[in-house]
């Protein structure tokens, strides 16, 4: 079946009998036909299930599995230059109030937090500034955690580099 001709394509012994259909044929014309003694030719199309893509199956990741880990152990080593955020002068503390979450959500948040203290990827403050979170189902049924930066975005200098 070719889809973008409107083409069927039959192998027949030793040729391939090609049948284009412009136009879809109604139950009760399919009816008539096979009623005046017409052959009928029904074809099922099915679609395959999606092969599920797993890391392992990339040559490239099994080349290199140090580049490509599961899970980040941690933060890299401090690098030489290091970058600050700079703000619009006398901007005030943006600290909003955080969104409501459902208990699924707040459990995610308590376990997400979590892991990502226990990676050193964040630490506990007590700074002023704050930001809401919210989460978003992702395709898997898991959720992404996303963090609402919008208020900071407005107080910061936008710095255009070549």
């Amino acid at each position: 079946i070719v889809c973008g001709k409107k083409e069927v394509h039959m192998p027949l012994k030793k040729r391939t009998l090609v049948v284009k259909v412009d136009d879809c044929v109604s139950r009760l014309k399919v009816k008539k036909y096979v009623d005046r003694g017409s052959y009928l030719f029904v074809a099922q199309v099915v679609e395959k299930e999606p092969v599920e893509r797993r890391l392992e199956d990339v040559p490239v990741i099994c080349k290199f599995p140090d580049v490509f880990l599961e899970d980040l152990p941690g933060l890299p080593p401090p690098q030489q230059v290091e970058f600050e955020i700079e703000l619009v002068p006398g901007a005030a503390h943006v600290a909003c109030a955080p969104y409501r979450l459902a208990p699924s959500e707040m459990k995610e948040l308590a376990k997400q937090l979590q892991e990502l203290s226990d990676k050193g990827f964040i630490r506990p403050s007590s700074s002023p500034w704050g930001a809401p979170v919210l989460f978003v189902k992702k395709k898997d049924g898991s959720f992404r955690m996303c963090i609402d930066y919008r208020e900071l975005k407005k107080l910061t200098i936008k710095n255009r580099y070549p």
